[in-house]
């Protein structure tokens, strides 16, 4: 495979997002986003996912969080589909159990040129931090739609809504490591012959 490397500045009246991601790294994380529990999480998706990754957000954040939650996801998401490139040579599926102590999280992605995803996170709390916890799944969807990706995450044991989340980006990070790893064929993995505008 050749470099999958990807950098994407996104500005909008609502934010200023710049996004460096290397898709064959070591898990090097930099994310400032101006919420520090949604850099943790970010932060997990690089690290366990094997990306280098760095993210940087100025967003209106005087009005609430939603707006710098969901473009990071979108930031991401595009950084995703074009360090992707032609798909050569990808596994394209990939799934993956995540845990943190009582919490279980199960993550699926079909790098598939369909954005679709079902997120259930079963989160309780308000907030985690300064981030809602309804933002937290929105940031996966958010991410599979600009990434053109199906994605379905499911948090399947936990009391603690920290670790429930925590879990479920981890999940997701094994799940895209595994999708986006080499499956050792020299073409693209569709009956189509090709993933992206046209639905494979």
């Amino acid at each position: 495979m050749t470099a999958r490397n990807a950098t994407i500045d996104r500005r909008t009246n609502e934010t200023e997002i710049s996004v460096t991601l290397k898709l064959d790294g070591t898990g090097s994380s930099d994310v400032q986003t101006g919420i520090d529990f949604l850099d943790h999480l970010l932060d997990a998706l690089g690290c366990h996912g094997r990306f280098d990754l760095k993210l940087r957000c100025k967003g209106d954040l005087q009005v609430d969080d939603h707006h710098t939650a969901e473009d990071c996801g979108l930031a991401l998401g595009n950084a995703l589909q074009e360090a992707l490139g032609d798909r050569v040579g990808i596994a394209r599926f990939g799934y993956a159990y995540a845990l943190l102590d009582e919490a279980l999280a199960r993550a699926v992605v079909d790098i598939s040129g369909r954005p679709f995803a079902r997120i259930d996170l079963a989160l309780t709390r308000e907030r985690l931090g300064e981030l809602s916890c309804e933002n937290i799944p929105h940031v996966l969807s958010s991410l599979a739609t600009a990434a053109g990706i199906t994605l379905h995450v499911d948090v399947l044991e936990g009391d603690n809504d920290h670790h429930k989340a925590e879990a479920a980006f981890k999940a997701v990070a094994l799940a895209l490591r595994a999708a986006v790893g080499a499956s050792g064929f020299d073409d693209i993995p569709s009956t189509k012959g090709t993933i992206g505008g046209v639905s494979p």
